[in-house]
């Protein structure tokens, strides 16, 4: 994926823009904000747009759905009588089935109940996501009308010195993002004290993932065997390699990689730009930045998927590119993957222009794929499965060098 200057440059704009529009506090006074929210009972988990920060205080309101379908039960925030037979596998096991529950966006957050009224003081940065409480689809219908009032943390007393800037917490975040582009890009020690491009080991620590114990369906076997063994770019160059498998209903899946934090890239410079303006107008971090466009089965990626911190999303990020196979395993949908971790820059090699770098240790973004959905608890089976003829050692389709234990990992999910 090329390095877009048009586009930093516009949300360079929108950054100021979102400056001049917001009001600062008076010295020891609290910035609040109220927001009226809408949450489907039918989806998973709903965006709220609202970035919350350690030390924010939040006070829920929550109502029935106004707009419930006849043919079935009304939602309530409260949620319905507890079957406990039933509850085993809800996000908040301990609250009643369809209540309205929250999330923050953060690896490992766990749900909690809102109910008709909640009162809570954030601990941990994070995004902040509203939903059902249901295990798939929901027995309710409706969406729930909810009120936020949030009392912000980031003023600051009068004896600490003036409130943040929205401009200064940017260059924070553009200096953090430049620190993460520099240790991929030349080789400094990252967080996890490992070389992030010596070759000696992934540039985040190796995730303990609960294989299961059963030999991988025959069936899939001999599909996985027949697989091409990497993706490929418009002009026929062999790139990166195909390191993972999913086998389950698109929106299953969709649920799942939501639930575990993976954001859908914008699929255009347009989209990008417009998302960014907007999203930082709102005081919110762009994380979508789009992907190239790669091949598989003769076609581009049906979805590509990232995690990123802010304003690092330009140069490191993880994300991987699915399709859906032209083939079904016992009625249900497999979907193929390649996944890679974006370190900062280089040359492509095919026209000399700026491209991202890649972390040569693909295994690792391989298995930090199966780790997050292992999370969510959404993953029924996890298995490692070695094809004839392993991508071993090899380059993608801008000439950089990788290599793997050549290992599918396939993630069944329920």
């Amino acid at each position: 994926m090329k390095y877009w200057v048009p586009f930093l440059i516009l949300a360079s704009c929108a950054i100021s823009t979102a400056q001049i529009s917001s009001a600062t506090p008076a010295a020891g006074q609290a910035a609040s904000h109220d927001y009226d929210l809408t949450v489907p009972a039918s989806q998973a988990w709903t965006d709220t747009n609202l970035e919350l920060h350690a030390g924010d205080l939040l006070q829920f309101s929550a109502a029935s759905p106004s707009d419930s379908n006849q043919s079935a039960a009304v939602c309530d925030p409260r949620g319905a009588s507890i079957d406990s037979s039933q509850t085993t596998n809800l996000p908040v096991p301990s609250a009643a089935s369809g209540a309205l529950i929250g999330k923050l966006h953060a690896e490992g957050a766990e749900a909690f109940l809102v109910g008709q009224k909640k009162e809570m003081k954030i601990e941990e940065a994070g995004h902040l996501y509203l939903g059902a409480n249901a295990d798939g689809k929901p027995g309710c219908a409706g969406s729930f009308a909810v009120k936020v009032h949030l009392v912000s943390s980031q003023s600051t007393a009068a004896s600490s010195g003036p409130p943040a800037s929205r401009g200064a917490e940017a260059k924070a975040k553009l200096a953090a993002a430049a620190e993460t582009w520099l240790a991929g890009q030349f080789g400094t020690q990252n967080a996890a004290g490992t070389n992030a491009t010596s070759g000696n080991a992934p540039a985040t620590a190796a995730p303990a993932l609960q294989l299961s114990t059963a030999s991988l369906d025959p069936q899939l076997q001999k599909a996985i065997d027949h697989l091409p063994r990497r993706v490929n770019d418009q002009f026929q160059h062999l790139g990166d390699m195909v390191n993972f498998v999913i086998v389950g209903a698109q929106q299953k899946v969709q649920d799942a990689l939501q639930a575990a934090n993976w954001l859908v890239a914008d699929k255009t410079k347009t989209n990008a730009v417009v998302n960014a303006i907007l999203m930082t107008k709102e005081d919110h971090d762009y994380l979508q930045m789009p992907m190239s466009e790669l091949y598989l089965f003769g076609r581009i990626q049906d979805f590509g998927y990232e995690q990123a911190d802010a304003y690092a999303v330009v140069a490191t990020r993880h994300h991987f590119r699915l399709w859906k196979a032209p083939f079904e395993l016992n009625g249900q949908q497999v979907w193929v993957g390649a996944g890679t971790h974006d370190i900062g820059f280089e040359k492509d090699q095919r026209n000399g222009s700026v491209t991202h770098k890649i972390d040569p240790a693909v295994d690792g973004e391989r298995d930090h794929i199966g780790e997050t959905l292992q999370k969510t608890g959404k993953v029924k089976t996890l298995t490692y499965y070695l094809p004839p003829d392993p991508v071993q050692d090899a380059r993608n389709a801008t000439g950089g060098g990788y290599r793997s234990d050549g290992r599918i990992l396939v993630i069944s999910v329920q």
